[in-house]
């Protein structure tokens, strides 16, 4: 009986094929990503092999050093991967990736990307190319780029199929086909397809548009696969250290409909062509099982909630969550909007193990934050808000961007002026890019910001839009200032204004004034990082920016449980 189950094992795996995922990435962008972890373990259950190549710890001379430019920008406290003992490679990342390929023998090749990774990923499939021609591989291309313009990614000739929304369905099938020697595409869901048969050798133009199947069940996909990464990709710094992070999913989809971000689109997308909502949550049993995975088999000592609003639950979503995590005991943060959150949640997620949220209040101008990125809390809402972190011990970072169209300098002091109101461990700032899929992009083609087939890159690079109410260097110099703006007291400002400036005595005066920063701020032994706020200093008549200690705040009772969520 055990020969046979082996024997059987043996020829699953002998019949399944060879899948190689191509993921373009850059140094300093760590998270591993989610959906190639997730596809490798739904491959796998079929019987199929799968490898990755990663470029994270290449030197690829491709885009920024992403952590390490939000700490060029004061955002994030100074740090050292190879305090884990990670560092850039010292081979050749095409040659590594020749080599991977002609040793593995894909049967299937998948480049999985983003709109700032699109040209590298280009890049990967050049390299390989003559396999991919010899040998006839397929080649799919999917993510959010491909997602929102297939069109673009369709005509690259290296690549076969795009994925249009989720791949999960679409992999599965596609490999089943390939298994079974058919290479006929042509009516494979959420795809465009180059066409193949009669049609296709009349014109070779021929592509197949296929519709969108409904929105996956999230509740039956496996635990991610993390043996599909290097030791090296699961490290993630934060608040200075570095530590061994997994991503866990809770919600896939957004509630809300920020007009910078893709998820409108997304949920667009699928409400045209199905008749299935995209946004779902994992349900609080699968999502323990994943926690004690980690902890138990894969030594994780720190999880991040990949949501794109994780506290959109309901009061009984959220207590069972609580329950739950109350037996993982490994400190964990996610990101979410001001407005939900409580003192309740607060004060309930500290207990559980919560050590840092990421909240995104992205501009400080009222009017405009509600009329061209429809987020409609007001300042005082926000400010009083996030006064409620601190009463727990709860650390938190800002997300702000600025060079939006329509923007001006003036109203980009609107943020900082914002963020000096908000009693934070750190602000983060970011240059806006108008990716395809995001409300803004067509504003900003319909603008002459920017052209229609233009390839954005990556949010820590410098601002791509021509807007001469808000040129690229008043952009670049409060991106590089930022920080200082808002920490620093009102009297130095006149000093910071000649910061923004590239230029010798621009970038003198910078390093001058970014020691300063990091000694005062910056979370140390002896620093506070909650220097700079009008309310707990007297900054315009001091000549260096002396925080006053704040008061202790007397922990509010819990509120009624339908004042929760």
């Amino acid at each position: 009986m055990l020969i046979y189950i082996y024997i059987v094992k043996l020829k699953i795996i002998f019949m399944g094929i060879k899948v190689l995922f191509l993921y373009p990435n850059t140094f300093g962008m760590n998270m591993i990503p989610q959906a190639m972890a997730l596809f490798s373990s739904l491959l796998k259950n079929e019987g199929h092999q799968v490898e990755i190549f990663d470029s994270t710890y290449y030197a690829v001379d491709f885009g920024l050093d992403s952590d390490g430019t939000q700490v060029d920008k004061l955002a994030v406290v100074p740090f050292s991967m190879e305090d884990r003992g990670i560092r850039i490679k010292d081979t050749s990342w095409s040659d590594d990736l020749k080599k991977q390929v002609e040793r593995f023998k894909p049967d299937l090749i998948g480049l999985s990307t983003t709109e700032d990774m699109y040209e590298l990923g280009l890049k990967f499939l050049d390299t390989i190319k003559d396999y991919k021609l010899n040998n006839k591989i397929p080649v799919i291309a999917g993510g959010v780029f491909p997602t929102f313009a297939p069109e673009i990614v369709i005509k690259e000739k290296l690549i076969d199929i795009v994925c249009v929304g989720e791949g999960e369905n679409t992999l599965i099938e596609l490999c089943k086909r390939i298994q079974n020697k058919n290479y006929n595409f042509d009516d494979l869901t959420n795809c465009w397809v180059k066409t193949i048969g009669p049609e296709y050798l009349k014109n070779r133009n021929i592509i197949r548009k296929n519709p969108i199947s409904k929105p996956v069940d999230v509740n039956k996909n496996p635990i991610i696969d993390i043996s599909l990464f290097e030791e090296n990709r699961l490290y993630r710094p934060m608040g200075g250290k570095i530590y061994k992070m997994f991503p866990v999913e809770t919600i896939r989809g957004c509630p809300y409909t920020c007009k910078f971000c893709n998820s409108p689109d997304q949920m667009a997308l699928y409400n045209k062509e199905t008749d299935g909502g995209y946004f779902r949550k994992k349900k609080i049993d699968l999502v323990s099982k994943e926690l004690k995975h980690f902890k138990n088999d894969l030594g994780v000592e720190y999880n991040y909630f990949w949501a794109d609003t994780f506290l959109a639950m309901n009061k009984k979503e959220f207590e069972e969550f609580c329950d739950m995590y109350s037996e993982i005991k490994i400190p964990f943060w996610f990101q979410t909007r001001p407005e939900t959150i409580n003192d309740y949640n607060m004060k309930k997620l500290k207990e559980v193990g919560l050590d840092r949220i990421s909240f995104g209040v992205e501009h400080g101008n009222e009017k405009f934050r509600r009329e061209v990125l429809d987020r409609r809390w007001s300042n005082e809402k926000i400010i009083e808000k996030l006064k409620i972190p601190h009463k727990y011990g709860i650390n938190f970072s800002i997300n702000n961007i600025t060079g939006f169209p329509k923007e001006t300098k003036k109203l980009a002091f609107d943020t900082i002026e914002l963020n000096r109101n908000i009693d934070s461990d750190n602000a983060n700032i970011h240059t806006f890019v108008p990716f395809h899929g995001t409300p803004l992009r067509k504003m900003c083609e319909d603008l002459g910001y920017i052209k229609p087939e233009t390839i954005t890159k990556c949010i820590v690079s410098d601002p791509i839009m021509d807007m001469p109410q808000y040129p690229k260097h008043e952009i670049k110099g409060i991106t590089k200032c930022f920080n200082l703006y808002v920490k620093f007291p009102k009297n130095r400002w006149k000093e910071i204004e000649k910061a923004e400036k590239d230029d010798e005595e621009g970038n003198k005066i910078f390093a001058q004034l970014s020691e300063e920063y990091l000694e005062k701020y910056m979370p140390a032994p002896n620093a506070d990082p909650h220097g700079g706020l009008e309310d707990f200093i007297e900054a315009d008549k001091l000549d260096h920016c002396i925080p006053v200690p704040r008061k202790r705040r007397k922990i509010a009772k819990s509120p009624n449980e339908d004042e929760m969520i």
